[in-house]
């Protein structure tokens, strides 16, 4: 072999260590999961667990303090309005008392005067909703009104006409009240000091026994709950959230109700956003504050009964046709949201805009396009231009 030769096969063999050498050192491709991009429906949701309860609720309470006969009566029994529920044998009254009573009495009167007021206010707020229905209704058949707006329009006559039904039953539970605290005084009275007065306490409205605390024969105070009366096939579902989240929830929103023991969510819409927040501690420890959302069936309840435990999802925004990403492929990049594109071997860092967004998918408004492929949960080492390998 000539010298030249040796120069050439010498140079060759370098040039391969080398290659080998860089071929080596290189980095292997980072293993990846990725994700389609597509268009389709999308939901934004507020999350909490709910519980249903009878629509209309009454709390029977011992009208004056005495021994409570047994009560015979069962949860699940239905009962008259007016019916008798329990008996008390009254306790004599001191003058103080006595003057308890009348206080209890006159107090009684106003609550049932405030629930007259509110059958009136309701009265006429449904009385003009069901004018705004109809004059929707008459611009939606000439098309100067959009589906939507009827929508609305119908949810607030029907949310109305729920809200007066519902304070005339709170007026008829007023006026039981009033009744029954008379009915003691009275009761008492005819009995000369008292001793031996047998009270009756009567159902302020017909329905069934949902729940009584005690059966059995006791001495109570003024006050007491004896039982809980309801319709169990009037139900409603109440659900807490924060007041950072309340603020977004508007009545005629649908709810969405899941694990409640059957195989589909039932659907609801909300009634009420209740206008005051109270304080709850979490599991954490934290004080959080919160407001009760109220909701109405739309699907029948089937077996659901009072106080039964639901996993209740307030849809507060969606869309039927929107390019979806998955939450877990988002990461910040300064004061932006990006992704990792696929884009061949490699992934390139791109920086997008979005929209509305949800506990697991978010709307992309730019950037991105159908059928691109993003890399869900980006590890640390992945950076722009690395080589990847999809799993």
């Amino acid at each position: 072999m000539t010298p030249s030769q040796r120069r050439i096969a010498l140079g060759l063999g370098l040039a391969a260590a080398a290659a080998l050498l860089a071929l080596a050192l290189r980095p292997s491709p980072i293993d990846v999961d990725v994700a389609v991009l597509e268009r389709g429906p999308l939901q934004v949701t507020i999350d909490e667990d709910g519980e249903t309860r009878a629509h209309d609720r009454f709390v029977v309470s011992a009208p004056v303090a005495g021994r409570v006969s047994r009560i015979e009566l069962h949860e699940g029994d239905s009962v008259e309005q007016n019916q008798v529920v329990a008996e008390i044998g009254a306790l004599p009254l001191s003058a103080r008392e006595r003057e308890e009573q009348l206080s209890r009495i006159t107090a009684a009167e106003a609550v049932q005067r405030q629930a007259a007021e509110r059958v009136r206010h309701a009265q006429a707020d449904a009385a003009q909703a069901r004018r705004e229905r109809e004059r929707v209704e008459a611009l939606a058949q000439k098309g100067f009104a959009s589906a939507q707006e009827r929508e609305q329009a119908t949810v607030l006559d029907s949310t109305s006409a729920n809200e007066l039904e519902a304070a005339r039953f709170q007026e008829r539970a007023a006026a039981a009240e009033v009744g029954a605290a008379r009915a003691a005084l009275l009761a008492i009275d005819a009995a000369g000091a008292g001793e031996g007065a047998r009270v009756p306490v009567r159902a302020p409205a017909a329905g069934k026994i949902l729940r009584i605390p005690e059966r059995s024969e006791r001495v109570v105070s003024a006050g007491t709950p004896l039982l809980t009366l309801g319709d169990p096939t009037g139900l409603e579902v109440v659900a807490d959230v924060l007041s950072t989240e309340a603020v977004k929830i508007q009545p005629g929103m649908p709810v969405l109700l899941e694990g409640w023991g059957g195989d589909h969510a039932l659907r609801a819409r909300v009634r009420l956003v209740e206008p005051f927040a109270f304080t709850k501690v979490s599991a954490l420890g934290v004080e959080e504050q919160r407001v009760n959302v109220i909701a109405d069936f739309v699907d029948p309840p089937g077996p659901l009964g009072d106080a039964f435990r639901v996993d209740a999802k307030i849809v507060v925004w969606e869309s039927p046709d929107v390019l979806r990403v998955p939450t877990s492929a988002l990461f910040r990049r300064g004061d932006r949201w990006a992704v990792f594109v696929v884009d061949g071997r490699r992934a390139r860092a791109r920086e997008i805009e979005l929209g509305q967004r949800s506990a697991l998918e978010a709307e992309v408004t730019s950037s991105l396009k159908p059928g691109e492929r993003v890399v869900r949960y980006p590890p640390n080492e992945l950076a722009d231009g690395a080589r990847v390998r999809v799993r």
